[in-house]
C-alpha cells in the first residue's frame, strides 16, 4: 500500500529520526511511504487546508504556541480516518488525547521495533477502513471512506453522494460505480444503494436504516436479494 505520513516535531533531530524509521519501515513491510515533515502544529495546519490526504501522523505533543493534543483535536473536527501516534516525553500528557481517538503513545526515544509494532497497526486499520473516495467540489478536497456511502442518486449531470455529509459531484452514476466495491446495487438507472445499509426490501422500495426509501423499479425485487446474499 502506498502511505501518506505526515511527521510533526518542533525538533528537527527527532523529525529526521522518526522519518528515517519511517521509511525503513515502508520498505521492510513492503509498502511505500511518501513523508513531510513539519516543524510545528501551524504549519502543518496550513498544509493541510491545501492538501487534507495525510493517512498517518506522528505528532509531537510538547510543541510551540499549539501543542500537539490541540492539533488533533482540531483535526478531528472533519477527519476520523487519520492514524494519529502521538510522541511525547512525559507520561503525564497520555490521559489528555483520549477524545481524539489516537492510535498510540510512544514515549521519547523511540524504539525503532516498536515503531514498527504502531506503524503496522495503522496500516492494518486503514486497509479495514477500506478505500477511500477523494472529490474535489466547490473549492475543496473531500475524502470519505466507502463503507460511510449510504446511497448516491444522479440527477442529470451530477450525482449526490449520501454519507457521513452529503454533497454533489460532476460525474456520471456510472463513473461512481466502477470507484466502488460489491456492497453496493444499482437499483435501476439513478441510484447506487449501499447493501450493509439497507434494513428491510420490498417489491417497491429499499428502506434503509436510517429510514430513507428508495424507490425499487419493476423487477428488481430479485436482483437486491441476490446481491444481498452473495455478498454475505
Amino acid at each position: 500500500m502506498n502511505f501518506r505520513v505526515a511527521v510533526c516535531d518542533d525538533s528537527d533531530a527527532d523529525r529526521q529520526y522518526i522519518s528515517d524509521m519511517v521509511t525503513r519501515w515502508a520498505v521492510n513491510a513492503g509498502h511505500t511511504a511518501q513523508i513531510a515533515d513539519f516543524s510545528s502544529a501551524e504549519q502543518f495546519l496550513f498544509a493541510y487546508e491545501e492538501k487534507s490526504d495525510y493517512d498517518i501522523l506522528l505528532l509531537d505533543i510538547e510543541m510551540g504556541e499549539m501543542d500537539g493534543v490541540t492539533m488533533a483535536r482540531r483535526l478531528r473536527r472533519d477527519n476520523d480516518m487519520i492514524q494519529i501516534i502521538f510522541i511525547t516525553g512525559f507520561s503525564e500528557y497520555i490521559s489528555e488525547g483520549y477524545d481524539v481517538a489516537a492510535l498510540h503513545y510512544l514515549m521519547k526515544p523511540v524504539k525503532e521495533e516498536k515503531l514498527d509494532a504502531v506503524l503496522d497497526r495503522a496500516a492494518d486499520k486503514l486497509a479495514k477502513n477500506e478505500k477511500i473516495l477523494t472529490f474535489e467540489t466547490g473549492g475543496e478536497m473531500i475524502r470519505i471512506p466507502i463503507y460511510q456511502v449510504r446511497y448516491a442518486e444522479v440527477f442529470g449531470n451530477y450525482v449526490t453522494i449520501h454519507a457521513a455529509v452529503d454533497f454533489t459531484v460532476k460525474m456520471t452514476l456510472g463513473e461512481l460505480e466502477k470507484e466502488l466495491d460489491r456492497r453496493f446495487f444499482r437499483a435501476g438507472r439513478s441510484v447506487l444503494v449501499n447493501l450493509t445499509q439497507i434494513s428491510r426490501v420490498t417489491k417497491s422500495e429499499i428502506r434503509l436504516n436510517d429510514g430513507t426509501a428508495i424507490p425499487l423499479p419493476r423487477g428488481a425485487y430479485n436482483g437486491v436479494n441476490r446481491a444481498i446474499i452473495e455478498m454475505e
